[in-house]
């Protein structure tokens, strides 16, 4: 059994997924927009969004052209290849993350205009938009793989080449990914909760205008950090999980073989099936997105179910038959066979159903734990924050307990190999997952350009109930980027104790203990760096939101137009500003560790920022949408509606919790991803 074969469909998959992006993009450009208001306004997001992306860009590019000449000029033979690798990774995840944002931009007030006819063409559009994100991701990260693999693998490649050579050229490819994606999400975040902040407690605090009203300045940039945020930024996060998931299961997959003299087979047949189950993944959610249709009606939540659930049980279905075909009656070293392993698909599968489950009941509108937030917001902010403290706090044990089952179950079948399997079974159908976490920005803008606009009532509700749908996809999704996040950088730790030769790890050794404790401060001192950006540069929004409205009373008049422009370089200025400090330090500490204090302290450093960033990271992210959806409740006419003293408390601790949910949380799933790569490319350095 050659890899080539492997290769191939991961090829052809890619270039399906590609031609899906391409196709679905045409497709929406070529959707009207009548309304002369809504494409002027939606020009400002769009023309705001690529600004922001361009020159975030131009920032990164002397930093990635530094590090990939560090990989290319510090290590010796095929390793300087790991340069090269990493630059193409650079190049396909902030291309992943450009294209979904454009799409997006041009989607948001075509769903808008959709909304005349109804709610069935506008969830078409707005669920197409997000389609391109999903498929832009998984097939550029196959084409990108594919490609590094046809020029390092020959036909008579053993499984020790690739574990010397091909592999660690990967590795690279994956630090690529993960280092646009750390800064792409902490730009995101800081561009986008910074402008979100100034709006509401300037605008519905202070003046008491609606949310998204046009004559708050700060809107137009809160709308363009929802899709630089969660759209772009998004992207690039789960295109790293992706990638790092089929490189660390590859590596695995070598080093699960048995030692007899068919080793080189079984070594190459294993590291192959990952790619063989990301294509099967490709055409799965591809098949997913037609069906993802709403009748009259009908709930569009109830239609994305079903595109989603169809996809995952025909991935489920197909994954079987290409694991058994392709390893045949071969084992790994612990005697897994194809039916281990596939039980390691569904097992990951499962577990990625349930955080969804789990994040959508602790965070989603109407259920017991946010209802409780609403409640308490009727004697004051202070009580709503306390009681969304602790409904975070809570909804971290039974995400972790699932986490941990995943990884019990997993291992106890194929070992590290079977939790690496595991891991892509969470993500084997992401081309219609992230599409449908990419329709929640979708949905909102084109609620706040209905608003801004003007638009009729009937076309309102509909944005609304778009709106509120993706509200729940959205923290959907940061449940299972966080639990993708958690099995991913387990199985890429395990491929850097593979690398590194560390077969015991002794926890009573000093070392060790230090590496633990360092790695268990380190999500605290990034989340607190980008949490206190967001203080700065809200602090800098508010007081332009302030100025204007105080220095150009027309404004709140409807006489004068506000300066969106100023507003939107306040939060460019800020993201790429404060972006860079958490970047640094997530990338030169495991650098450092692994440098003074050798590989034990390095695995320390792993296994403790690990454990305390996906914990971490649940909390931040399910207390920020617990906060946001009990706001909703109380505008929907819950105890004393919208303006009540109820409302003005949930308001409060929505805004406290947006850099929760939006910057500080889902930074940390790539932090302790890109820790874990920058350990295993650096591998040969530290040894």
């Amino acid at each position: 059994m050659q890899f080539t074969v492997f290769s191939v469909m991961a090829l052809g998959a890619g270039a399906v997924a590609i031609f899906y992006a391409v196709w679905k993009t045409w497709w929406i450009l070529h959707q009207p927009i009548e309304h002369e208001v809504l494409k002027r306004i939606a020009g400002y997001i769009s023309l705001g969004a690529r600004t922001f992306l361009i020159r975030e860009y131009s920032v990164l590019l002397p930093f990635v052209l530094m590090v990939a000449g560090f990989l290319a000029l510090g290590q010796e033979g095929s390793l300087r290849f790991q340069g090269f690798s990493f630059l193409l990774g650079a190049l396909c995840s902030g291309a992943a993350g450009f294209v979904g944002m454009y799409v997006a931009t041009s989607a948001n007030a075509r769903t808008t205009e959709a909304a005349k006819m109804g709610v069935e063409h506008a969830l078409r559009i707005s669920f197409t938009g997000g389609s391109v994100m999903g498929m832009i991701v998984v097939g550029l990260a196959l084409l990108g793989l594919s490609f590094l693999l046809f020029l390092f693998i020959q036909p008579d490649t053993l499984s020790s080449e690739l574990s010397t050579t091909v592999f660690p050229i990967l590795s690279g490819f994956s630090l690529g990914a993960s280092t646009v994606a750390l800064f792409a999400r902490v730009a995101g975040g800081i561009f986008t909760k910074a402008a979100d902040v100034g709006a509401d407690l300037v605008g519905k605090i202070e003046a008491n205008i609606p949310e998204d009203d046009h004559r708050n300045p700060a809107v137009i940039a809160d709308n363009v950090g929802d899709n630089v945020g969660d759209v772009a930024g998004m992207g690039a996060d789960l295109f790293e999980s992706y990638v790092g998931s089929l490189v660390g299961c590859m590596i695995l997959g070598v080093a699960s073989a048995s030692l007899d003299s068919s080793s080189d087979s079984v070594g190459i047949r294993l590291a192959g099936i990952p790619l063989g189950l990301a294509a099967v993944g490709v055409i799965a959610s591809i098949i997913g997105t037609f069906l993802t249709r709403v009748r009259k009606g009908e709930s569009p939540q109830k239609a994305l179910n079903t595109g989603t659930i169809t996809a995952t049980i025909l991935a489920a279905l197909a994954s079987y038959p290409m694991i058994q075909v392709f390893l045949g009656s071969f084992q790994t070293k612990t005697g897994a066979g194809a039916g281990s392993i596939y039980l390691c698909v569904l097992i990951g599968l499962l577990a990625g159903s349930g955080i969804g489950f789990l994040t959508e009941y602790f965070t989603g509108t109407g259920s017991r734990p946010t209802g409780s937030i609403a409640r308490s917001s009727q004697t004051g902010a202070a009580t709503n924050i306390i009681t969304g403290i602790g409904i975070g706090m809570i909804s971290t044990g039974p995400a972790i307990i699932i986490v941990a089952l995943a990884i019990l179950g997993t291992f106890s079948l194929a070992g590290f190999y079977g939790v690496g399997i595991g891991a892509l079974g969470m993500l084997v159908t992401l081309g219609i997952q992230l599409a449908v976490d990419a329709y929640g920005p979708i949905a909102d803008n084109a609620g706040g350009l209905a608003v801004m606009a003007e638009f009729s009532p009937e076309v309102r509700s509909v944005t609304d109930s778009l709106d509120a749908v993706g509200n729940t996809t959205a923290a959907i999704g940061k449940g299972f980027a966080i639990g993708s996040a958690a099995l991913t950088a387990i199985i890429l730790f395990s491929a850097f104790q593979e690398q590194s030769g560390l077969t015991v790890i002794d926890l009573t050794h000093a070392p060790v203990i230090v590496g633990l404790f360092l790695g268990g401060v380190l999500p605290y001192l990034f989340s607190s760096l980008s949490m206190m950006a967001i203080g700065r540069a809200a602090y800098a929004m508010i007081e332009e939101v302030r100025r204007q409205f105080r220095e150009r009373p027309g404004i709140l008049k409807f006489t004068e137009e506000p300066d969106y422009r100023r507003c939107i370089g306040i939060s460019t200025n800020a993201a790429l500003k404060e972006m860079i400090l958490p970047g640094i330090m997530a990338i030169t500490a495991p650098f450092l560790v692994g440098y003074l204090g050798g590989l034990e302290m390095l695995a320390g450093l792993l296994v403790g920022v690990t454990v305390s960033g996906v914990i971490l990271a649940t909390f931040l992210s399910n207390t920020g949408g617990a906060w946001d959806n009990a706001k909703k409740m109380i505008e929907s006419g819950m105890y004393g509606g919208k303006g009540s003293e109820a409302h003005r408390a949930a308001v409060v601790g929505d805004t406290v919790g947006d850099p929760f949910k939006d910057t500080a949380g889902p930074s940390l799933n790539i932090l302790i991803k890109l820790m874990a790569i920058v350990s295993l490319v650096l591998v040969s350095f530290f040894k």
